[in-house]
């Protein structure tokens, strides 16, 4: 064993709500990209939009109110902090966090924006065929085509910012030599020893459980 992995210590650091929300995420986004495809799984789309819509605001929820890594706060830092992080990335350094690096925090930020633009646009949206959002009613024909335009544009941006995403987790992998999938995963993360006495505060699972409710009672009663 090396030196370095004898001083590297198991720390949880994301909690089950974050990491369900994660993945399945990932899954409803591939379900997306697959039924946008044809007008047959139209209806489809429309019920995975929710779930997407539902799974954003549980997020912004959490932000706020969840674990220490999840809230906005903890991983939300200055541009000047991204820049020395990428700094040292060029330096060859690997800085530890606990949560999302400076860097990866503002992926997160980029991301959750692009998926609610994409899920509310969506509820206006129509495909001039036979299908169109819960809330077509609301404004006018123009509008909505402006809007499903937006939502098309939207959703390549999105790939593009995926595409970063596993990009960079593959460097990490590949050229950092770490996981940051493992943790993801199972929630525990190796860091150095001295972090023991940081380790983050992790809210149950049944708070994670109330807030996706709430954000499910949200989109109901907003496209009842």
């Amino acid at each position: 064993m090396s030196e370095q992995n004898k001083i590297l210590q198991t720390v949880e650091v994301w909690d089950l709500p974050t990491r369900l929300f994660h993945w399945t995420l990932v899954g409803l986004v591939v379900f997306q990209w697959w039924s946008a495809e044809s007008s047959d799984s139209m209806s489809y789309h429309v019920w995975g939009g929710y779930g997407v819509l539902v799974l954003v605001l549980f997020r912004l929820i959490w932000g706020m109110v969840g674990s220490e890594t999840a809230r906005f706060g903890n991983f939300i830092r200055r541009p000047a902090a991204m820049l020395e992080y990428a700094k040292a990335l060029l330096r060859g350094e690997t800085p530890h966090y606990l949560g999302h690096n400076p860097m990866g925090g503002w992926s997160i930020v980029v991301m959750l924006t692009l998926l609610l633009v994409q899920a509310g646009t969506g509820l206006f949206a129509n495909d001039d065929i036979m299908t169109e959002g819960p809330l077509y009613p609301w404004v006018s024909k123009a509008t909505s085509d402006w809007l499903t335009t937006v939502h098309r544009i939207n959703f390549n941006l999105l790939l593009l910012v995926v595409a970063i995403h596993i990009s960079a987790v593959l460097f990490y992998l590949l050229v950092k030599r770490e996981n940051l999938i493992h943790p993801m995963l199972s929630g525990r993360k190796r860091l150095p020893a001295e972090w023991l006495a940081q380790t983050p505060r992790i809210v149950n699972a049944w708070s994670g459980l109330a807030a996706l409710l709430a954000a499910g009672i949200g989109v109901w009663l907003l496209v009842r």
